[in-house]
């Protein structure tokens, strides 16, 4: 029943209005706590990000007060580049300063940063040295430097990186890794004719790390860095395995801070075969904090690159300290490329190189995050310009003592903007006057090769020459032989101007079968002016067929001997250098002059192995298909055919005869 005075039409559009009212309530209901949800994710995503910021920078307190200009300008200084452009601290202003100011009609002073906010702790250089060579080719050498004051290895994992590779970082971070070094290298560096590189490599692909004392299993988080560097570089990192991996025992020191004596924590792995190409240098590239976008690293073009006559590319990381007292240290990550051009191969008639000849690019402006990038020209044989002309000519000089000579080079500064004149472009032009000049002779290098004949036995010689006059100096040979080829031991002799030279230490661990290589480490004096043989014989295994490579007559690649030595200094064993400076600087002689540390590599070795006659089995299918064919088929076919029996041809009369019957409508004969 509807109430008194109200009729069921009132009562049904009192409820039609009531249903309405309770609709539009629920869904401004719903619409406030979609504004509160939306309202709580932004309140909450504004104090992660203070937060974060609180974590990552540090508050400035003066008098127990926060400078939030300083704190404006560390949050600043913290971000990343973008698009190549430098994030930098600017002048803060007050909004509560500008209104009063512009009520006024008087301009608002400005708050300027202290000059006291800490800089960035990370920095990034970059360089080119061109030595020109006495055959006529050119040596172009890269250095990109990214130095970064932070601890890897500390509890809470770096999460923020500017300059520095996020993936090298964690790299570092997880495998524990102390130092790394890795090196993809296309042809071989010929000593004689080019003398020595700035940083050597063997031919193919070279890894060897030191871990950290906290790594417990080295072998396994060995085995899983490779995987990971081989998905970094495009490379086949992943092929090294325990048959191609040593620990040497007194070779490859650390090159960082540290002395570290326990070398089992240290791997070192070749892969001679490895092939260097366009897939490698691209990886390689975005390492850099500019990519190859800007900078030196704009010349790194692969279609000149990979057709030059020597391509080396390598990445070494290390701990290094920030002063001399070495209270603070930083890890350093230095990329290098080194490429020789060939004037031959390169198709020029005339002895005349330029940037834009060599890398089909000029350069036109420094990388913006680089706070040095500078090019070096080597000058050392040209001091009065008789032997190249240089152009454009720059009046800045420099002078360094590099692997025991002392060199002087022409420097273009290219964060100057008059290095670039007004085109905004630097190709500089070496155009060569005279062929006359004579290359110093390399005072230490090495040669190998492999003796013998037949498919059973060989012997392996290892040629160490030491050019200089007068004075003898160690050298420390290490030797890594595949398991395949059995090395007799006893066989081992070294000899220096026909007579026998004893090494001061020896270190041989033998291999094993499909398991490991062998190591072979010696310690040797080589006499002033001689030739230092060692030989070592060997005996070739009988390989399974499945471990055959798909070319297996093309031999099988014995990675190269890795030469180190401390070695006399050029500089010292000029006698006459005195009459070029003070008496009192020439008595001692100082120590980065006296001598200095070389790595040479040798050749990589080919050796053939006992093949089978991979064709035999081709041979045994077509046989046995054939006979298949031939018995079973007639087989088969006797048993699965019908037969039946076929009736003679009637004669030529009874054909006739047939057809007259048929034809008068009686049944044939």
């Amino acid at each position: 029943m509807t109430p008194y005075g109200s009729s069921p039409l009132a009562g049904s559009t009192h409820d039609a209005l009531t249903r309405k009212s309770t609709t539009a309530s629920r869904k401004m209901a719903a619409h406030r706590c979609s504004c509160w949800s939306w309202l709580f994710i932004l309140f909450s995503l504004s104090v992660f990000v203070v937060a974060d910021i609180h974590e990552t920078t540090p508050v400035n307190d003066h008098q127990g007060g926060v400078d939030h200009n300083a704190q404006t300008a560390e949050q600043t200084a913290d971000l990343p580049a973008v698009e190549g452009r430098r994030w930098e601290a600017t002048e803060v202003k007050e909004a509560g300063v500008d209104a009063a100011a512009d009520a006024q009609g008087t301009s608002a002073p400005e708050t300027v940063v202290p000059s006291s906010v800490p800089q960035p702790k990370d920095d990034f250089q970059e360089e080119l040295v061109i030595r020109p060579l006495h055959s006529g080719d050119i040596y172009a050498s890269f250095q990109f430097r990214t130095l970064w004051d932070t601890d890897f290895m500390r509890e809470n994992k770096v999460s923020h990186y500017r300059l520095f590779p996020k993936s090298l970082g964690q790299v570092i971070s997880k495998f524990s890794v102390r130092e790394l070094h890795i090196s993809f290298t296309q042809g071989y560096w010929r000593t004689m004719q080019w003398g020595q590189p700035f940083i050597p490599s063997p031919p193919g692909a070279e890894l060897w790390v030191w871990f950290q004392d906290s790594v417990t299993d080295v072998d396994a988080t060995w085995k899983e860095l490779t995987n990971v560097l081989s998905g970094i570089f495009c490379a086949s990192l992943n092929f090294i395995d325990s048959t191609n991996t040593v620990q040497p025992s007194a070779s490859f020191k650390p090159l960082g801070i540290g002395n570290v004596t326990d070398h089992s924590f240290l791997r070192y792995a070749t892969l001679p075969r490895e092939i260097v190409c366009t897939e490698n240098l691209t990886p390689w590239k975005k390492l850099l904090p500019c990519g190859s976008k800007a900078g030196l690293a704009v010349l790194l073009k692969s279609e000149k690159l990979f057709h030059s006559s020597f391509h080396s590319q390598a990445v070494h990381i290390r701990s290094v300290c920030q002063d001399w007292q070495c209270k603070t240290t930083s890890w350093e990550l230095r990329q290098t490329v080194n490429s020789v051009f060939d004037l031959h191969n390169s198709g020029q008639a005339k002895r005349e190189w330029s940037l834009f000849k060599m890398f089909s690019r000029t350069l036109t402006e420094a990388c913006p995050l680089a706070s040095s990038s500078k090019l070096y020209i080597d000058i050392t044989d040209n001091p009065e310009g008789e032997q190249f002309e240089l152009s454009p000519a720059t009046s800045l000089l420099s002078q360094a003592v590099v692997l025991g000579d002392r060199r002087t080079f022409s420097v273009y500064d290219l964060t100057q903007e008059t290095t670039f004149g007004s085109v905004r472009s630097l190709n500089l032009l070496i155009r060569w006057k005279s062929n006359e000049g004579e290359m110093l002779r390399p005072l230490l290098h090495a040669e190998r090769y492999v003796a013998g004949y037949g498919l059973q036995t060989g012997e392996i010689h290892t040629l160490m020459y030491n050019n200089h006059p007068y004075r003898s100096f160690p050298v420390l040979l290490l030797d890594s032989v595949p398991w395949y080829l059995r090395l007799y031991i006893h066989t081992l002799s070294v000899t220096s101007k026909g007579k026998d030279n004893k090494p001061s230490y020896i270190h041989y661990e033998p291999s094993k079968d499909r398991v490991k290589p062998h190591l072979l480490e010696m310690l040797i004096q080589l006499p002033p002016n001689s030739v230092t043989e060692v030989t070592v014989q060997f005996e070739r295994a009988l390989l399974k067929w499945t471990e055959y490579p798909p070319d297996p007559n093309h031999g099988f690649y014995v990675g190269s001997s890795v030469i180190s030595s401390l070695v006399p200094s050029t500089v010292a064993m000029d006698t006459n250098s005195t009459r070029e400076r003070p008496l009192f600087s020439s008595f001692f002689p100082c120590k980065e002059e006296s001598s200095y540390f070389v790595r040479i590599y040798t050749e990589p070795l080919l050796v053939n192995l006992p093949t089978p006659d991979f064709s035999m089995p081709y041979n045994v299918i077509c046989l046995t298909c054939t006979v298949v064919a031939v018995g079973y088929g007639s087989l088969y076919n006797l048993l699965t055919r019908s037969f039946q029996i076929e009736e003679p041809n009637p004669g030529l009369a009874k054909r006739i005869a047939n057809v007259i019957r048929k034809m008068r409508g009686v049944p044939p004969l």
